[in-house]
Formats: structure tokens, sequence, C-alpha cells
């Protein structure tokens, strides 16, 4: 069995600080193993008592009997580190240390979190700053959590793994009180080693374990979280994210306006969405959604069937529905005559209201039965109203019932303040919550199409030889973008006006003519770029335009680029997105001066394939403009997405080197024409 293993599943645990005050933390762990029937050896260590919970206690970790599987170190953080290093030359698997004032602190808290690491040696360390973990599915119990004093905690084949204690104790707590059970509840704390990428790996191949729910502030190791993700996923595990600090407040601004429409927060959701994790919106849906996927069904679609007894909540259902994607479609001929027969009223409506029906357990069953063998629905959600409160069976009888001739899903949204009901249904594998928003985010996870592991990526490119340093100038970006076969607009670079007058002659039509510097990433904000010119006009503009620039920057331009002027066709963006926390990810959106007021972006982190180049396309809300919008023709789709995965095998060929990359716009011409990059920007590192 490996550590991980031993830390979840211990034969014996040692107990290190424990008091035989069971008010106090040091003295709940040994009460709480005994309480939850733990059947292994509990070792209580404490030089000042002989015995604790009618157990004999050692005076210290060399006196005990064997080598522990699991320490639990409930001293102060100025002991942890002896206790730790004891434990490890004991020969003990795991310590759990549940102090703060470790590296959270920061300052000498770094100091002594390392220095607490470096004792425990080759034995895995849990925390420090966790509650502990919690196995229900065994009966083990190793925290201090006072969620533990309730009484009867359900278990079931959800397993959390949460960087807060305080959270594990709060979902276990409400998920009892819900009538949510959970397989294993882990804390990670300050994770000096054991971290959520390893408890995640751990879980992928435990059999008491169909749902894994995760509670994340930051990820320590992103390519493990990845790897552990994708093992976790193709065992058949569904993971549930809620991810906290989602504001952009702190996102860091670059030169490009890729930073300024990217952000950390941006970046946990692509890669979510790569790995098929699906994410908790809101924290009762870490709850809700982990519960209802492991009831174990799935909706093939996203059309769903509304049952009421009460009108006002049947709308409530109804607009959250709507608001999320769902469809709401009248019961088709067939299935109308079945509830006609049922009800004795005409059956066209959806939500279906059997208010003057009445409530009666046939009638109730009838009509479920009905709607859950209608072809037009793949799903349906049942108000259970004030009527529960004085039947408390009647809807849960009758949603079994049915539940056991059809294989599709059925959520109860509990209208009355009514936790027994709640705690009923969901004990009975019946999905049931309290808000119309959480019916529309449940039934949203469970039409999700499970996640079919990732995809083939591109093979990275050869870094190509003499590149220069530091910040390129335009000319320069975009001949780094067509050596890894994104083309550019036709153009020209000029070292002063009269040659930018030639070089517009010799392109003929309308041009644009631009300020050409390396230290001049917005150039139109600085009076650098005059569009629809005549070539005539071109030599007195670009004087012009110098003196604009350097009266704006105080710093004369390199030069000038005079390019032709490109009629028709999309403008989008396509830039590069470096995270130290998460990775490298591309980013695809509508473009153009107005890209960062649009916001219409899509992001995927590296490696990407083709599939995810195209689902970046699908996923822009201006995906019309596109396919031809009024009448305008369709443009290049293919070829957009080839400069997706060119973009993406410049920045995996160039690593760290590429600090900063953007083409903005990228014109997508009419289908069968290409691309064209118009603008960008690149920075190298040295």
């Amino acid at each position: 069995m490996t550590a991980i293993g031993k830390l979840l599943r211990p034969r014996s645990v040692a107990v290190v600080g424990a008091s035989a005050d069971p008010t106090r933390t040091g003295g709940r762990p040994v009460g709480y193993l005994q309480r939850h029937g733990f059947a292994g050896e509990i070792w209580p260590v404490n030089p000042r008592a002989a015995e604790i919970s009618g157990l004999r206690c050692f005076p210290d970790v060399a006196s005990l009997p064997g080598a522990p599987d699991v320490g639990i170190v409930l001293v102060g953080p100025d002991r942890a580190e002896a206790a730790v290093r004891d434990l490890a030359a004991r020969g003990a698997a795991a310590a759990i240390v549940l102090a703060g004032g470790f590296a959270e602190t920061g300052g000498e808290g770094v100091s002594r979190q390392a220095a607490l690491r470096a004792a425990a040696g080759g034995m895995r360390l849990l925390g420090p700053n966790t509650i502990g973990l919690v196995n229900l599915a065994d009966g083990i119990v190793l925290s201090a959590s006072g969620a533990l004093e309730v009484g009867d905690l359900p278990r079931g084949r959800i397993s959390l793994v949460s960087q807060s204690g305080g959270i594990l104790g709060a979902v276990l707590s409400r998920g009892a009180a819900r009538g949510i059970g959970y397989a294993r509840l882990v804390s990670t704390g300050n994770e000096a080693d054991l971290d959520i990428a390893d408890l995640l790996d751990h879980l992928a191949g435990d059999e008491a374990t169909d749902v894994v729910a995760l509670y994340l502030e930051g990820l320590r190791r992103p390519d493990a979280f990845r790897a552990a993700a994708r093992r976790a996923v193709a065992a058949g595990k569904r993971i549930v994210a809620f991810k906290v600090g989602r504001s952009e407040a702190g996102a860091s601004a670059a030169i490009s306006h890729t930073g300024a429409l990217s952000g950390e927060d941006r970046m946990y959701e692509a890669l979510f969405r790569q790995l098929g994790i699906i994410r908790a919106e809101r924290f009762s849906d870490l709850l809700d959604i982990p519960a209802a996927l492991a009831a174990g069904r799935r909706a093939r679609g996203r059309r769903v069937a509304v049952l009421t007894s009460t009108g006002g909540a049947g709308a409530l259902l109804a607009d959250a529905f709507g608001l999320a994607g769902f469809e709401l479609p009248p019961p088709d001929p067939a299935t109308a005559a079945r509830l006609a027969a049922v009800t004795g009223e005409a059956a066209v409506a959806n939500p279906l209201d059997l208010t003057l029906a009445g409530l009666k357990p046939e009638v109730m069953r009838g009509t479920m039965q009905a709607l859950l063998d209608g072809p037009e629905y793949d799903a349906l959600a049942v108000v259970v109203g004030s009527s529960s409160l004085a039947q408390p069976r009647l809807a849960a009888d009758a949603i079994a019932a049915c539940m056991a001739g059809s294989d599709k899903p059925v959520i109860a949204f509990v209208s009355p303040h009514a936790p027994a009901v709640l705690a009923a249904l969901n004990g009975g594998g019946i999905p049931a919550v309290t808000e119309p928003e959480s019916a529309a985010a449940v039934l949203g996870a469970l039409a999700r199409p499970a996640p079919m592991g990732a995809p083939a990526a591109t093979p990275a490119a050869a870094p190509p030889a003499g590149l220069p340093s530091g910040p390129l100038d335009e000319a320069e970006a975009k001949a780094l973008f067509a050596r890894f076969g994104i083309p550019s607009v036709r153009e020209v670079a000029a070292p002063d006006p009269a040659a930018a007058g030639a070089a517009a002659a010799e392109l003929g039509g309308t041009v644009v003519l631009k300020a050409l510097s390396r230290h001049l990433a917005h150039k139109s904000e600085a009076g650098g770029v005059k569009l629809g010119l005549a070539p005539g006009d071109v030599a007195a503009e670009a004087a012009a335009m110098l003196a604009r620039v350097e009266a704006a920057t105080g710093r004369v331009p390199d030069g000038l680029l005079v390019q032709e002027q490109l009629r028709g066709g999309v403008e989008v963006i396509l830039g590069l997105v470096r995270d130290e926390a998460i990775g490298t990810a591309v980013l695809l959106g509508l473009g153009g001066v107005m890209a960062e007021v649009l916001a219409d972006t899509s992001l995927r982190l590296l490696p990407i394939g083709r599939a995810d180049a195209e689902a970046m396309v699908a996923e822009l809300r201006g995906r019309r403009l596109l396919d031809g919008f009024r009448g305008a023709p369709a443009a290049d789709v293919p070829a957009l997405v080839d400069a997706v995965l060119r973009f993406a095998a410049m920045a995996g060929a160039l690593g760290p080197r590429l600090r900063e990359a953007e083409i903005n716009p990228l014109f997508v011409l009419p289908r069968g024409q290409g691309v064209r990059a118009a603008d960008g920007l690149a920075v190298l590192a040295e």
C-alpha cells in the first residue's frame, strides 16, 4: 500500500499531543476515532498522562509499540517540527500537522514550514494548517473538525479534496443536513508536501469514489494536477471544482490587449474546460452537482419537462432553465393524450401544473411516468411544494417509483423550507435542491457529455535560429509569425517619409501608414496610424506622423510601415497568455480596436489540438460574423483554425523565450482566401 493509501486507510494511528480533555482540540481525534468505529490501533502520545479514553498513553513517539501508519500532530508550531522528525525516525508512513503559524503567515513561517518538510524526510506530510481527513467509507476519522459532532454522517460515493480545512467541515456538515453522503474528505492545508494533485491522483484509482469535488485556492503543481485529472477522467470519475479568487482586480497588466482580455480566473476556466472538469459557479453547487452526478444518471440533451403543483415555483424553474439554455417544449400529442387520461385535463403546457388534478399518488406517478416516457424530454424537474410538509413521502415515493422504469434524470426542487424532505430525497438517490438556479446548474452538469480524454496536440515545431531579443517592432513581429506559417498583409518598411511615399506608389491603391518602433505597442494612441491614404498623400502624412509620435512619446520612431489596406474579412485577435502558476494559453477573440470593449474571447492552455482550435472558434459569441452575417460572405474558418494551431506551435517551439505575442487584427478573409496579419507585437527574452 502506498503512503497515501496508508494515510487514508491506516491500521495504526499515533496521536501526538493527545489531551484527556475531549472539549479541547487535542482531545477530539481520539474520541472521534473511537466514536466512528476505527478498528485499528490508537496510540495517544502525552508524557503527562498514563491513559486517555481508556487507552494506554505513551510518553513519546520512540516508546510506541510499532511504526504507526499515520501520526496526527496536535502540538503547536514551535513543537511540530520535533514531532514530525520523531515520527519519521519511528518509520511512520505519513503525518498530519494541524497547527497553523507556517507559510500562511509569511516571513518566519515560510522558513518554519521548510524546516518541517525537511524533518519529514521520506515520510509524507499532510498540512500543516490542515483540519485533517475524514474517511467515512471505512469509518476512519483523522481530524479535529467540530463538524464531526454531527450525529449522523451519511456515506456516499463522493470524495472531497479541499485546500481549506474550514470548507471541509462546512461541506461535511451541510452535506449531512441535505442527506448527501461522502466517501473521503481531505484538507491539504498549506501543502508543504502532499497537495491537491497528489490526492486527486490517488482518488483516480479509489474504488469507493465515483465523483471528486475540489475546493481550490490555487495550484502548486499545475502539470501534476493536469495529469491527475486526466487519469481520474480516464477511470470514469467526474470532477467538480469550486475555485475562489475570481476577481480580475489582481490580473497583471501586459503591453498587449491579450493581457487585459485574460486573467487568472479565465486561465482556470480554460484549464477546467480542457480537462473535463465541471466548474461549480456557486458554493452550493459544490454540494448539489456532485450529489446529482453520484446518482449515476445523465441527460442525453437539454429538453426538460417541469411538473409542479404551484404556478409560481414552476415559473421560477422555467426561468432558470431558460436562462441556462434549456428548452421546455410542450408535450407532443401522444404524451399529451397520456397526461389527459391521468389528470382529466388537456395537457398542453410545460410547466405542467397539477393543482386542478389534485395531488394524489396515482396522479403524481402517472404524470411523471408519462413525461419520462415522452421522447420529447431528456429530463424531468419536479416541484416539491408545501404539501410535502403534510405528506412528506408523496413526491419522494412517486419519483422513486417512476425512476425505476426510466434512465432519465429527475431533479426535485423543494420549494418550502423542508430540511427533512430535502434530506430524504437526496438520501434516496433523488437529487434535490432548494434554489431554481441550483436545479439548472445540476441539470447542466448532467447534460454535459462525459469528457473524452486529452485531445491530440499539434507537435511543436523547432525554434528558428537567429531571432532578436526584446520587444520587436511590428514588421519584425509579423516576420516571426510568417516563419510559423501565418501570412501578413503586403507591406514595406521605410526609413523616412520619401521612402514611405515611394513604397505606397509601389503597393498601389489605398494604403495604411504606421509609425514603426520597438517601443510603441499601441501606435494609434500616439497618433501613429493613418488609414485610407492615397499614395500621393503618404509622404506628407509620414512627416506629420513622425512629429506627432515624437511629441506624444518623447521618442522618434525608428521608421515607417506602409501596408495595403484590406477590404472585407472579419477582424479577430490571436494572443499569447502566460501565467507562471498555471501555464501558457492561446487566446482567440473578435479583434481590431474594439477587442477590449467586446471582450468576446476563448482560451485554451497549451498544448492544443485541432479539436481545441475548432472549439475556440465555435465558442465566440460573434461566430455569426464568421459564418456570413446579413449577406456578407462566409469567412475562411478552416484557415483561422490553422492559424490558431500555428500560433500555438510557435508558442510551444519558442517556450519561455516568447514572453508576449499578439496579432490584432488578424483578417479572416472570405472562404478560400485565408488569413492575413495586419498588426502584431512580440517580446522575446534573451
